[in-house]
């Protein structure tokens, strides 16, 4: 489906191994302090704000639901709302003296990036501008940290995205994986001019998640290496201090929880933000990203100097914005800075900039077309409603999806002979894919997560391990007592994603046992499991990367991954086939019995 309207860049991103500009125009006059004897010092004050994980939100828009964004907060999101918060501020400081920064995750995440990824992708020749670059060069960015998400679409996607911005995309951890230099700028210089005084110059430090290395093995491989946060940032602070800045603020993909969920996989920590600002000297604040949590201030104690540094975390999908503000003040031939207070803006409190509206529309309009496309028919309505205790045909959609992907990824490899067994969660207790017309957006809203697929071996025994743990999410429920479905999951406080059905399996689950010893009946083709036979399981990354802390996956072999979203799959999988029938794909393999008896 063609573009109505190409937009084309005039200006060309600035590349390099690090990029300085320099803000030629000068700033209002620097504040006196309280009086001194004699002349009084001069003074600046600096703001930075910051997004992170926009994920592809330009609009307060749900591409699934086909409606206003709305959540039980009440949050509202989009770069729209963000580009307002940002006017704001550069009117009560003006512009000069703010400075706009991102921590990545921009263009993948909704339906708007996929179609500029995949359906009309920036990379064809003439091809369009990717509407993130067009909504961050418009309100006026200055600098982008890689986000590991980035890597999604492979190296050519990203570096056709880094062209189109006019702001650089910063990874001071993202090496070249023969020369170990940088692949990216690691950093970003601006000058602030202050009447009667040398310029501030601020150093923005850019880093990245060690993660990708194993979350986009696929595109990375043999041509990046993405080492740890700490190390590279206490590399390139004291050169960036050595080169006159007089303020280093680092924009880190990485949380402040000092965890990672990929285990001893990698030797780096994933969240490591807090770990940056305690270890390494010489940082004044960090826009934290990757967590997709909201912390407006969070202050951590350099060990090595006693100072503080300011971490703030802007939420998501443009809902805050975080505001630095920098005090700084001329002492001895230099500028210091004397104090550093974050805080966040809420995307909810503003309208859409009118601007981003009419630069996106078009783009906006092309992508609800596409999502509301009929792309086959179902014979029966699917429904996840009761999904979560009984198993339901539109979960084994999924598991046949991801079945039939992964035996067409291992065809012809040493891997092709062993049988393919799949994962997949009961998501969403509403999803529905209605008989009749199905529209991709019936099938995105059944995976609304932004998994992707890998394949890991395993065995018969550590397969029922993650069965049984699997089953801790059932509440114990005795023989005789009254079932109540509302009462019947959740145990410990377990999420409906964290409960798995496991296809090409039959067993039961007994509820009225305790956790540890539910799974019965277990069997393969007809025949008790042998528990040295081999599997390759389709899994989600999340779960592969350890998330949810299922027993053996996270450690077993990897066969393949690749980074196309599950949700895609889907639909090209529904969009290949034209009809949706159950009856290809929907099998009872599982049920809850108690002592034996099924509960329905």
């Amino acid at each position: 489906m063609p573009l109505n309207r190409r937009k084309f860049l005039k200006t060309s991103a600035v590349t390099g191994a690090g990029v300085a500009l320099a803000g030629a125009a000068a700033a209002p006059a620097a504040q006196a302090a309280e009086k001194k004897p004699g002349r009084p010092a001069k003074r600046y004050s600096l703001t930075v704000l910051g997004t992170t994980d926009l994920h592809g939100h330009v609009f307060n828009w749900d591409y699934f639901k086909d409606a206003e964004y709305s959540d039980a907060k009440g949050n509202a999101m989009g770069l729209a709302r963000v580009s307002t918060l940002v006017n704001q501020i550069r009117q009560e400081k003006g512009r000069r003296n703010t400075l706009l920064l991102d921590a990545g995750d921009t263009i993948q995440g909704t339906p708007l990036t996929y179609y500029f990824a995949k359906v009309d992708p920036i990379t064809a020749k003439g091809g369009p501008v990717h509407p993130m670059a067009q909504a961050m060069n418009a309100i006026g960015y200055d600098a982008a940290a890689l986000g590991n998400h980035e890597f999604n679409y492979g190296i050519e996607t990203l570096r056709k995205f880094e062209e189109q911005c006019r702001f650089p995309l910063l990874g001071a951890n993202a090496l070249d994986a023969k020369t170990q230099r940088p692949a990216f700028p690691p950093y970003f210089i601006k000058k602030f001019q202050v009447p009667g005084a040398p310029p501030v110059k601020v150093a923005v430090l850019g880093l990245t998640n060690p993660g990708i290395a194993i979350w986009d093995k696929a595109y990375v491989q043999g041509k990046l290496t993405f080492p740890g946060l700490e190390e590279q940032a206490a590399k390139w602070v004291p050169k960036l201090r050595s080169m006159g800045a007089d303020v280093v603020v680092v924009s880190a993909h990485s949380g402040s929880s000092g965890t990672s969920s990929y285990g001893d996989q990698l030797p780096y920590v994933e969240n490591s933000a807090a770990l940056v600002a305690q270890q390494v000297p010489g940082i004044d604040a960090i826009l934290v990203g990757h967590a997709h949590v909201e912390i407006p201030e969070l202050k951590v104690t350099n060990t090595a100097t006693g100072k503080t540094v300011v971490l703030s975390e802007p939420l998501c999908f443009a809902e805050r914005l975080s505001v630095f503000d920098f005090e700084l003040v001329f002492e001895k031939g230099r500028w210091v800075v004397e104090s550093v207070a974050a805080s966040l803006r809420d995307a909810k409190t503003v309208a859409d900039d009118p601007k981003i509206t009419r630069l996106l529309k078009d783009e906006h309009a092309l992508v609800v077309e596409y999502v509301n496309q009929v792309v086959g028919t179902a014979t029966a309505t699917l429904t996840t409603v009761e999904a979560r205790y009984k198993d339901a045909p539109i979960i084994d959609l999924i598991t046949k999806v991801q079945e039939d992907v992964v035996k067409a990824a291992l065809a012809g490899t040493a891997y092709a002979s062993l049988p393919v067994v799949a994962q997949a969660s009961p998501f969403s207790r509403t999803s529905q894919i209605p008989a009749g017309e199905v529209t991709i957006r019936d099938l995105s809203g059944l995976y609304v997560y932004d998994n992707t697929l890998v394949a890991k071996l395993l065995t018969g025994a550590q397969v029922r391990a993650y069965l049984e743990y699997s089953a801790q999410y059932f509440v114990q429920t005795a023989a005789d007592a009254v079932v109540d479905t509302e009462k019947l999951t959740n145990a410990n406080g377990r999420p409906d994603y964290n409960y798995d059905y496991v296809s090409g399996f039959s067993y039961d689950i007994d509820i009225a046992q305790a956790a540890g010893s539910r799974i019965k009946n277990l069997t393969y083709n007809g025949a008790a499991l042998d528990d040295a036979q081999q599997f390759v399981l389709a899994v989600n990354n999340y779960r592969a990367n350890g998330g949810g802390a299922f027993p053996h996956v996270a450690s077993a072999t990897e066969v393949w991954s690749e980074s196309t979203e599950i949700r895609t799959r889907i639909a090209e999988w529904v969009t290949a086939k034209g009809v949706l029938d159950p009856a290809e794909f929907a099998s009872v393999d599982w049920k809850l019995t108690r002592n034996g008896t099924p509960v329905f």
